[in-house]
């Protein structure tokens, strides 16, 4: 396995603390030459150790220390360090003077020059640096010495106190000394000149007299080069600030360029070409920074690392930029590692190009903050150092960039898109705490990416594009496909990116487009957008197989009837109740209204006729969140607000508004998806028959606009809803799931049945119900009887009705009961198209009435021993009197009640009691929790006298618990029987109901039969 960063490379310490000073990234010529710089430039052996043995900086050690030896080899006694601000200049100088004094505690001074050629003596160093120059007020240089001008400087460098009063006269009134005077100064002894950041000084004199300072500067730079070319043992170095192009872009710029004019007329005049050293060659950067930053780099290990790049690069050869004609693309990782060649890239080429961006200095201080940060946070992706790793949440890395660089201008994108310097996320962060969670952290990686990529002076080289932020990223820590992702979110959701088409990835200071349309989401009214919402929710499940009852609040808002022939979807409002995915249950209003009806109060008889529709919580933000925008886009079209976009945005801002419509949608059916249907297989931990289902994010997504169909669809899948073109159940599975089973039933009560059990399905219309009745008939498992009309198996289709007065009889009933198959005809006269006439016998077989079938009490040619009835106790106890004389029956034996609610049964126990002519016993299981958590569950079953003393103790126990329950069912035995019809029967329902009406469930047994 390939080892990762940290185990290849070992900061320095002062660079893994942090602890490097500002004074640590400007060398000082001056305050090594009085002793008092920081030890990392003031001691050799540090200095030198943190150094990388330049080309530039051997050359020069070298051939000064030839000539201050007397060498025969010398080229020349006159050198010139070439670079741009920040190159090395100053850098190189250091390493000079402290050569030329001593290298004797400095372990790797072989790296920088041969033991034979160094000074076997310290060589006198003067020294002339522009910015600690001060021509107005005089330098000081002695205890009681100011030096006003570069001569002066120097002449007290070279012979001290003497020196000085040699010139003091030419100091003092600014004019340059002559050849010889300086020569003097000189002597035959070793000496080293240096002259450094002459810029400086020469904008401090530009304000008293420019031209005569100019002129001045370039008597004395021909005087002196002549001195120094007349003494053998003497050395002249000094530094300018210009490219290989002759030209200047540093801050100096102006004066640096009138410099470079007056030495190149200074060597004119005085017939001398200085040897021109670029200390830091353009592929020695890295190596310098590399140098400086780590104590050890493993470089067999990075060797192996590279390879694995190697391997990344061509595996996405087509993913990826193409390579240069002449690739050296490894040799520089090689030569920079653990910088990867792109970063390098950046910093050069593009950071590099502006004007306040010292080319080493720069760089070394933005990547040792940059590694700091890399070894604090220990990113597991980390195989080199990429741009990405430019963390511009670290605040000395924020500040390096917006304060150093003069790059404020970006500081609102920084904030919003890249890093939050406050509590809010940054849209990059939000990337990589949402759906990169749990990887390298992509939406960073992306926007860093972006916005090095946007320093640049030129506009051109601003940006980049997928290709080469695929490059910058790509490790063998990360993947190109979430490169790809990221990078995709990150512009989609970006306010500061380049919007305009075919622009690369970089930031703008202004905001582009998204944000035009946040700042209007952002202005636009709350409660016109909730309108608008509900509005559009209404709409959306609006359909023809449903009767859609939107935002219900209550039992009121959804009717207890046919719906004609269509089920209720009653969609529950998304600021009332959600549903959380992980943790789905029924909630207490959804239960409510499938049981109750009106005011709450009365039972709920259809509750297979009605589906309940909820939002997700996960979903309900997104989908506030897209109206806001649908409001604000259609805001921003108005022409008002469209002749202040370009072109362009105004044509995007179009396209925008049309999908945002389908977003829209998209987000409502996304969020509306919870479907509670009623079932006997009901959701766990549920008080009521319904079940639970939900529609994946994907079929939510199939059909944007069509919210009803999402939900008859998933019904559809569930096997709770038939639609009309839908096939019928089993005929038989009806028949053992209905009264039907008991021989016959009505048609409407059969299709009452469908609207009130759960474990039946749903049906839009009768179109389904008739198919079936047929289906039965063809099967030979019903007949069908509607006045004169009779239908069994082998009998041509004829009109089913649905009504009253229509009946289905199972086969075996209606052969037992003589009604089929149809009797023969007595004479061909009384033969008809439908079938024979029942006769009189036949007749008496058919139900007399069935008025009662919703209560599942079904009529039979003898009188049934079981009466029951479901309703409120009054409704419930009339309906099952008048079963009784319908069926015949003259007196009860028993009668049992069981109450729905609790109350209502421990309310009604004493009027139980008070009935005479009756034993009367009493089931009863409760339970109970405390407020503390104590719960307790008992049973009872006995007399009545005993279970209102086990009341008096529950009731208050009810009432200050948490949580209880009860089933209570009474039963009483009448002696002698209940005559059905009288003043017993008006007198028992008057006793039981005189003061509560409860709903419950009522069951009798007829009296035997004189």
């Amino acid at each position: 396995m390939t080892d990762n960063l940290f185990s290849i490379c070992e900061p320095r310490p002062d660079v893994l603390q942090g602890a490097l000073r500002e004074s640590d990234f400007a060398a000082d010529l001056s305050q090594v030459l009085r002793g008092d710089a920081p030890d990392e430039y003031k001691r050799p052996e540090l200095f030198f150790a943190n150094t990388y043995p330049t080309k530039g900086i051997k050359n020069v050690l070298k051939l000064v220390a030839l000539r201050v030896s007397g060498h025969s080899d010398q080229i020349g006694a006159i050198f010139r360090l070439d670079t741009q601000f920040g190159g090395g200049k100053t850098h190189a100088l250091i390493a000079l003077a402290h050569a030329m004094r001593s290298l004797s505690e400095v372990a790797n001074a072989d790296e920088f020059l041969d033991a034979s050629l160094r000074p076997s003596a310290p060589v006198r160093i003067a020294a002339f640096d522009g910015e600690n120059a001060d021509p107005a007020n005089g330098h000081r240089i002695g205890d009681t010495l100011r030096a006003y001008t570069p001569w002066g400087e120097l002449a007290y460098a070279l012979r001290g106190e003497a020196g000085y009063r040699l010139v003091e006269a030419s100091d003092r009134e600014g004019i340059a000394p002559g050849a010889d005077t300086l020569r003097e100064l000189i002597g035959s002894e070793p000496a080293v000149i240096l002259i450094d950041e002459i810029a400086p000084y020469l904008r401090k004199v530009a304000g008293r007299n420019a031209q005569r300072a100019g002129e001045q500067l370039l008597a004395f730079m021909t005087s002196l080069m002549k001195a120094v070319e007349s003494s053998p043992y003497a050395a002249l170095v000094f530094t300018l600030a210009v490219g290989r192009d002759g030209k200047a872009s540093d801050a100096y710029s102006r004066e640096t360029q009138d410099i470079a004019a007056f030495f190149a007329e200074a060597e004119s005049v005085a017939a001398r070409k200085a040897t021109v050293i670029d200390p830091t060659e353009d592929d020695e950067t890295v190596k310098v920074i590399c140098r400086r930053l780590f104590t050890r780099i493993d470089r067999d290990k990075a060797r192996l690392v590279i390879s694995a790049y190697k391997s990344l690069w061509d595996a996405n050869r087509e993913l990826l930029p193409p390579a240069p004609a002449e690739d050296r693309r490894l040799d520089e990782f090689a030569a920079g590692y653990p910088l990867h060649p792109e970063l390098v890239n950046v910093l050069t080429q593009k950071t590099g190009t502006l004007g306040n961006f010292q080319r080493v200095r720069g760089m070394l201080r933005l990547l040792a903050r940059t590694v700091a940060r890399v070894w604090q946070t220990h990113p597991a992706d980390a195989y080199a150092i990429h741009t990405h790793h430019i963390d511009l949440g670290f605040e000395p890395i924020r500040l390096e960039l917006v304060t150093r660089l003069k790059q404020d201008i970006y500081v609102p994108a920084i904030k919003t898109e890249i890093a939050a310097v406050e509590t809010t996320p940054a849209l990059a962060e939000q990337l990589d705490a949402g759906p990169f969670r749990g990887l390298p952290k992509y939406g960073s990686y992306v926007a860093r990416c972006a916005f090095m990529h946007t320093l640049a002076f030129n506009e051109t080289l601003r940006g980049l594009n997928a290709e080469e932020l695929r490059y910058a990223i790509l490790s063998p820590g990360t993947d190109v496909a979430f490169i790809d992702d990221a990078r995709k979110r990150f512009a989609t959701d970006s306010a500061y990116l380049d919007d305009k088409p075919g622009a690369p990835l970089r930031f703008l200071a202004e905001a582009n487009l998204t944000q035009i349309i946040r700042r209007e989401e952002t202005n636009t009214d709350r409660d016109e957008a909730r309108t608008r919402l509900n509005s559009f929710i209404r709409d959306l499940f609006a359909g023809p197989n449903l009767n859609l009852i939107p935002f219900a609040s209550g039992p009121h808002d959804v009717p207890d009837d046919d719906g004609s022939g269509r089920p209720y979807l009653v969609m529950l409002g998304y600021e009332a109740t959600q549903v959380f995915s992980d943790a789905v249950t029924v909630d207490n209003l959804v239960e409510k209204v499938f049981l109750h009806k009106g005011g709450g109060s009365d039972w709920r008889h259809n509750r297979n006729n009605i589906v309940f529709l909820l939002a997700d919580a996960a979903g309900v933000p997104n989908m506030k969140a897209k109206m806001l925008r649908n409001i604000a886009l259609e805001s921003l079209r108005q022409p008002g607000k469209l002749k202040d976009l370009a072109d362009y945005q105004v044509a995007k801002l179009q396209e925008l508004h049309e999908r945002s419509k389908q977003e829209l949608a998209l987000a409502v059916q996304q969020c509306f998806r919870h479907i509670f249907y009623p079932s006997r297989n009901r959701l766990d931990g549920a008080n009521c028959d319904l079940a639970h289902t939900v529609v994946d994010i994907q079929t939510a997504s199939d059909r944007p606009g069509d919210g009803q169909r999402q939900v008859v669809t998933q019904l559809q899948n569930a096997g709770k809803l038939r639609l009309p073109t839908d096939k019928p159940d089993s005929p038989v599975y009806v028949r053992d799931r209905t009264p039907l089973k008991k021989g016959q039933i009505t048609t409407a009560a059969l299709r009452t049945e469908f609207r009130q059990d759960p474990s039946l399905p749903m049906l839009v219309g009768d179109e389904v119900f008739i198919k079936g009745i047929r289906l039965g008939i063809e099967q030979d498992d019903y007949v069908y009887q509607s006045g004169d009309l009779l239908r069994g198996k082998g009998d041509p289709h004829a009109e089913i009705k649905v009504d009253e007065q229509s009946f289905i009889y199972t086969t075996s009933y209606a052969q037992e009961h003589g009604i089929w198959p149809r009797q023969e005809p007595k004479s061909e006269t009384s033969k008809t198209d439908s079938g024979a006439r029942p006769t009189n016998d036949q007749a008496d077989q058919r139900p007399v009435d069935y008025a009662a079938t919703s209560d599942r009490t079904m009529p039979k040619a003898k009188s049934p021993p079981l009466l029951e009835a479901e309703d409120v106790l009054k409704a419930a106890l009339t309906r099952l009197l008048e079963q009784a004389r319908l069926n015949g029956i003259r007196s009860l034996a028993t009668l049992t009640i069981r109450p729905f609610d609790k109350s209502d049964a421990l309310k009604l126990m004493p009027l139980v009691k008070s009935i005479p002519n009756a034993s009367k016993r009493v089931e009863m299981t409760a339970s109970f929790e405390t407020a503390s958590g104590s719960s307790a569950e008992l049973s009872f079953k006995g007399d009545i006298e005993d279970a209102i003393a086990l009341k008096d103790y529950l009731e208050p126990q009810f009432r200050a618990a948490s949580d209880s329950d009860a089933a209570v069912s009474f039963s009483l035995r009448f002696e002698p029987p209940l005559a059905v019809q009288g003043p017993s029967a008006e007198g028992l329902i008057q006793r039981l109901t005189r003061l509560v009406s409860p709903s419950a469930h009522v069951l009798a047994t007829a009296a035997e039969q004189d």
